[in-house]
Formats: C-alpha cells, sequence, structure tokens
C-alpha cells in the first residue's frame, strides 16, 4: 500500500542522469490512483500516466515533460458523475542550493518560479506527478452543456418596503402639502 503522504515515488538521482539527459515515462498503477484520487477527493482517477525529460542543468536538474490523467469528478450542476481531462506541463529546476522556502509575503504570480531544491541529489518524479495532477484537477467541474437554472418557485415575496413604494406610486406618501395654507 503506497505512503499517503507520498503515494506514487519514482525517484530519480542526479548521478543516475546521463549527459544527453534523460527520459522517463510513468504510469500510475490501480493502487496509487486510488491513493491520488482519495487525496483529491475524486470519485476516480482511472488513468494517470507522465512523461519527463531529465536534463543537467549545473550543479542540479531539469525536469520538463506533462503529466495527463483523467478525473472522475461530480458535476456541480447536475450532481452526476462526470470525468474530466487534466493535462499539466512541468518545467522545474532542481538545484542543492536554492534557498528554503520561507513564510512571507505572496510572491509575484509573474515572475519566474525560484528554483526547488534537490535533496540529497535526487527528484522524485511521481511526486513531481502527483502534485501537477492534484493541481490540475478543475474544482468546479461541469458536465459539456450543464447550466445553471433558476426555477420559480411562486410568486415573488413584495418586500418590506411594497406598502411604502404603493403609497409613493399613488402619491400619498412623501411629504407633499395638502393644500391647507
Amino acid at each position: 500500500m503506497p505512503n499517503p503522504d507520498r503515494p506514487w515515488s519514482a525517484p530519480v538521482r542526479l548521478d543516475d542522469v546521463p549527459e544527453h539527459g534523460l527520459v522517463v515515462s510513468l504510469t500510475a498503477d490501480p493502487a496509487v490512483r486510488e491513493a491520488i484520487a482519495r487525496r483529491g477527493g475524486l470519485t476516480g482517477l482511472p488513468r494517470l500516466e507522465a512523461r519527463f525529460e531529465v536534463t543537467r542543468r549545473g550543479p542540479g536538474l531539469h525536469v520538463g515533460g506533462s503529466v495527463s490523467a483523467t478525473a472522475g469528478q461530480i458535476c456541480v450542476v447536475t450532481l452526476e458523475p462526470m470525468e474530466s481531462a487534466i493535462e499539466e506541463e512541468v518545467d522545474l529546476l532542481f538545484t542543492p542550493d536554492a534557498p528554503e522556502e520561507e513564510p512571507g509575503p505572496p510572491r509575484d504570480p509573474e515572475a519566474e518560479d525560484p528554483p526547488e531544491r534537490l535533496v540529497d541529489g535526487t527528484v522524485d518524479l511521481g511526486a513531481i506527478a502527483t502534485e501537477f495532477v492534484l493541481l490540475g484537477i478543475d474544482p468546479y467541474p461541469r458536465k459539456p452543456g450543464a447550466t445553471f437554472d433558476t426555477v420559480e418557485t411562486g410568486p415573488r415575496d413584495p418586500g418590506p418596503f411594497a406598502a411604502l413604494a404603493a403609497l409613493k406610486e399613488r402619491g400619498g406618501a412623501g411629504g407633499g402639502s395638502d393644500g391647507g395654507g
């Protein structure tokens, strides 16, 4: 049974990456997909694949590629089961001297991503794929063509000021003169 904190692990060591790079294709097995589906609040994860190109970049590693999955979810409009596609591009740099992420003001979303920390000379491609598939989940999935239509349940409540509005329309309210001089 996979570790719930890290349901998919596929480590690659810097020393195992040749100078010309390494292409790694991964396909998650059913137990891994089930664990990731639970973690992501999905009804299922019938498909999860990743393809990475790992290359040396100075003292670190560059990981590029894509993560592709089919996610089982519940439509927020119809409340019916549905499947949605997840396609996420990966472009990460790992360096041994990357600073630890510290709490502080939010980073500018337009700024280039800082390098990730290369820990013990290893990147975990399974963990990267898990992170990207979880980030790619649509939080409000909607079946194609599903629309939310309001339903009229009867006459509308005129509200607490309806009587005043009616008086104003007749001219009976509003501090007008009564002609008495």
